[in-house]
């Protein structure tokens, strides 16, 4: 196969699919002689033409988006103050913030010269996520429930009308089911500020 037919195929790839990661780029020129140095050249030649963007190490995209970066995290998902701004719970603009509990460093890294916050949250607490449609893209967004648990999980200050807001918003027959899995302190924790009985 010659390069303008990978090339081609490589570009369908990105085409079909909003993230694709080095080892998708590998399988299409896998029967090539030295596949990895080969793939290596291909995307470093495609980033300096500006034909793929980099959003994290071995994971790229044609896109300008940087909440893609949720998918060279997974498992993962988009929470917390996103997601608040997602369901419109608050009024304020939010970066891009995805958990996982993927043993990777948490904090802040750049995608696109955008600040993306990365929060790690252990394995027995990674739940209540659906695909939601935002823009062009569908993406992994915790439920209004699981956003309120994750915000009081990670002691992020909420003020009054933001938890009024959630109340009004909240299935409390599912909020209940997500809390029976969290130990006695931090249920009991979130009922003290949640403000109401379950």
């Amino acid at each position: 196969m010659g390069e303008k037919k990978y090339l081609d195929e490589i570009d369908r790839l990105f085409k079909k699919s909003p993230v694709v990661d080095f080892s998708s780029i590998s399988r299409i020129i896998n029967n090539k002689k030295k596949v990895r140095g080969y793939t290596k050249q291909i995307v470093r030649n495609l980033l300096l033409n500006k034909k793929i963007k980099r959003l994290t190490k071995g994971c790229y995209t044609i896109h300008e988006e940087p909440s893609l970066a949720v998918f060279c995290f997974k498992p993962s998902y988009l929470g917390l103050q996103d997601a608040m701004s997602f369901y419109n719970l608050w009024e304020q603009e939010t970066i891009p913030i995805i958990v996982t509990y993927r043993k990777i460093k948490p904090g802040l890294r750049k995608v696109f010269g955008m600040n993306v916050l990365i929060r790690r949250i252990d394995k027995k607490y990674f739940f209540g996520f659906d695909y939601a449609r935002q823009g062009d893209f569908y993406f992994p967004v915790s439920d209004v429930e699981k956003t309120l648990i994750d915000m009081l999980y990670f002691k992020q200050k909420m003020d009054p009308e933001v938890l009024n807001n959630f109340r009004k918003r909240i299935d409390r027959k599912k909020f209940k089911s997500y809390l029976k899995i969290y130990p006695r302190k931090f249920r009991k924790r979130v009922l003290e500020i949640y403000g109401r009985e379950l």
